[in-house]
């Protein structure tokens, strides 16, 4: 598929795409991924079976990721150069909604008493 379409269509992210992207820094299986999200979100995200493998299915027909394996009966996945291209820019586009919030928004402690 053609990486404009792609970065169209995906970026904005979700942020359920982008932990499952984001925990393709290593090739893991649907299981993995779930508890690989749930450790580095401290459990704030938990993601469904269902929601993990229909994310996956997407993301390899739009050539984000491919499969590294198959290993007993379960399916290992790993990111693309597509799939860090999207990867990346989603990550460039949060650096600098996080930067103008600090800049624009101030320090969210200041107003915890509103």
């Amino acid at each position: 598929m053609n990486p404009e379409k792609v970065l169209k269509k995906y970026v904005p992210m979700t942020e359920t795409a982008f932990y499952i992207l984001l925990s393709l820094d290593e090739p893991r299986h649907g299981y993995g991924i779930v508890k690989h999200v749930e450790k580095i979100t401290k459990a704030r995200l938990l993601l469904g079976s269902g929601t993990v493998y229909g994310t996956l299915t997407k993301m390899q027909k739009d050539g984000m990721i491919t499969v590294f394996a198959d290993e007993e009966r379960k399916t290992v996945y790993e990111r693309t150069d597509i799939g860090m291209l999207i990867l990346a820019t989603e990550i460039n586009r949060l650096k600098e909604l996080h930067e103008n919030a600090i800049k624009y928004g101030g320090d969210v402690d200041d107003h915890q008493n509103i």
